[in-house]
């Protein structure tokens, strides 16, 4: 009775209380599972690297600025060497604002300006000594306005004893030049093939995924020097497939959108055919039904046709002048199906010069 008053219902509930709910594990992406901890775990970027060791060592931090490919390592490297400078704390001492943040001149005026204003400790609450400075990392700073990036010039200068900057971008020529001489530049290259490789193999032991050296490489080869890319469709293959299930390059594949090499050869043997349009026109309308991006087609040809025996110096420079064309043309909106024909009819022509 006594514990009906008390809840309105009867029974005992002191073992429903006694109960807790059991929390699944947070799945991760794993891009950020697998990001560098430790500035040392940083592969290929040997000049960024041995700076901010020396850094954390304790030289004077400069203001940065990382520029190079995406999924390089640009972030993972300021957020790596952070976490090793302030400890427990690295999320109170950086402002990190991303291009999916407005970023025009009053968020320089009032966000960034407010933040660098704030004195920073020597010290963490542990006792432990660390560098009395806080980072602002702008990430894409490539996509700010003129006006946002000429604002933050003498905030860089007039708070440079609290506050350094670390600019992130994949264009240095889109950063004005006073933001650049401000700057330590740093090149980011793209990965090397045998470290994607090396990396994709460890992620597949420690996730328990069974894939082949082959599946493995065709991964690699279709990332471009781009580690994020990779760890992504890797993850996505295992997700598609299941984790006891083999990844193979039909896997591959699908998920990132390679056009095979079926499909190339067959538009090239076709536009060998001088006299029939109407084939080409079938073939490019059955080619639109599979949905692959004509810009991933256009990308496949060109490596195909420069690396082919079949066509001489002149027939290659034509064709690589038309696809510059066409690939603008997409990019401005036009249309994949006319574009691919107009494609088409200059291959025909390639092949008659031969």
């Amino acid at each position: 009775m006594h514990a009906f008053l008390k809840s309105g219902k009867l029974g005992d509930t002191s073992l429903k209380s006694a109960s807790k709910p059991i929390k699944k594990p947070k799945s991760v992406p794993w891009v950020e599972k697998y990001r560098p901890k430790t500035v040392a775990d940083v592969v290929e970027q040997n000049e960024a690297v041995s700076v901010l060791e020396q850094c954390i060592l304790g030289a004077d931090l400069p203001n940065l600025l990382f520029y190079g490919p995406p999924g390089t390592g640009k972030t993972s490297t300021i957020l790596a060497a952070a976490r090793q400078l302030f400890g427990d704390i690295y999320r109170e001492r950086i402002l990190e604002l991303n291009a999916s943040d407005e970023r025009g001149i009053q968020v320089i005026r009032d966000k960034v300006k407010t933040f660098a204003q704030l004195t920073a400790s020597g010290t963490r609450p542990d006792g432990k000594p660390c560098p009395p400075y806080k980072i602002v990392i702008l990430d894409e700073a490539d996509s700010m306005t003129h006006a946002a990036q000429a604002a933050l010039r003498r905030t860089m200068e007039k708070e440079t004893k609290t506050t350094r900057f670390c600019l992130i971008c994949n264009y240095i020529s889109r950063i004005i030049e006073p933001l650049t001489s401000r700057c330590t530049k740093f090149r980011f290259k793209p990965l090397n093939e045998n470290m994607i490789f090396e990396r994709l193999s460890y992620i597949c032991k420690e996730e328990g995924i069974s894939a082949d050296d082959d599946t493995l490489t065709s991964l690699v080869d279709t990332s471009n020097g781009d580690m994020r890319r990779a760890i992504t469709c890797l993850q996505s293959c295992a997700k598609l497939k299941g984790l006891q299930e083999k990844i193979d390059i039909d896997n591959v594949i699908e998920v990132t959108g390679i056009v095979p090499n079926h499909w190339l050869d067959e538009f090239l043997s076709v536009c060998k055919n001088l006299n029939d349009y109407s084939r080409l026109e079938e073939f490019i309308q059955k080619l639109m039904l599979e949905a692959y991006a004509a810009s991933q087609i256009l990308d496949q040809l060109n490596e195909k046709i420069v690396n082919s025996d079949e066509f001489n110096d002149k027939q290659k420079a034509v064709i690589g002048e038309k696809l510059g064309a066409v690939s603008f043309r997409l990019q401005d909106g036009g249309s994949e199906y006319i574009q691919l024909l107009d494609l088409g009819n200059s291959l025909f022509k390639a092949n008659a010069m031969a």
